[in-house]
């Protein structure tokens, strides 16, 4: 359920998390999770929606929390794990496996870097009761990592390597993550990139056609690439 207030603007939320939790939460709260997360992109996709693999037992119970990341992990002399550090992965190359992701998880939590499309939270979270929350920033993969208590459980690491595998981590206090987009399908991006979009074309007012075409550049800034 919804936790306590971490600070002003910002909540702490215990997995597995209920539609009621997400209900709560607005675009641009800060969040920090407690509980069980699981890593999961492409490799775990395809081993589980193309190769037909089941999920792990329990894994649905547990958590709801994909986490799109590669963790800088480590095999300790007793054989367990230590995880100095987890990096984001940006989760827009992952948008073709999501819904039925989704639909066989029962994911309510996708976590990673950059956000996804506003096609893709109004067309495939919006449907699941998902959200997406986002890392701040970039270089947060050791700060991230102070909240992971410990590795639960991997799976397929043989097979899919470090980065690829399923790594099931228990967290505490782990973030903070920004809610980019609400069950609404509101994104905090697009609507902050509406804004940008708007100041920036009050700058060109004014100004003449670019002297020089280079690879085809154009002085209609809704095809410029910045």
């Amino acid at each position: 359920m919804a936790g306590r207030k971490h600070g002003r603007d910002s909540v702490r939320i215990k997995i597995p998390v209920t539609l009621a939790d997400l209900d709560k939460l607005e675009i641009g709260t800060v969040v920090y999770l407690d509980g069980l997360i699981y890593t999961g992109r492409e490799g775990v996709y395809r081993k589980v929606l193309e190769e037909g693999a089941a999920l792990p037992p329990g894994l649905t119970q547990q958590s709801n929390a994909n986490f799109h990341c590669s963790p800088a992990a480590a095999v300790n002399d007793d054989g367990s794990y230590s995880v100095g550090g987890v990096t984001a992965t940006a989760s827009f190359r992952f948008s073709k496996y999501m819904a039925e992701w989704l639909r066989r998880s029962n994911a309510r939590l996708v976590i990673g870097k950059g956000g996804m499309s506003a096609e893709d939270y109004r067309d495939i979270l919006v449907p699941a009761g998902a959200i997406y929350l986002t890392t701040v920033g970039y270089g947060t993969g050791a700060l991230l990592g102070r909240g992971i208590r410990g590795v639960r459980a991997v799976h397929w690491l043989e097979e899919l390597g470090n980065a690829q595998a399923m790594w099931v981590f228990e967290v505490e206090n782990f973030g903070p993550f920004i809610v980019e987009s609400d069950l609404a399908g509101n994104s905090l991006f697009e609507q902050h990139g509406k804004l940008i979009n708007a100041n920036l074309e009050r700058l060109y007012e004014g100004l003449k056609a670019p002297a020089l075409s280079r690879y085809g550049e154009t002085d209609d800034r809704k095809d410029e690439l910045i």
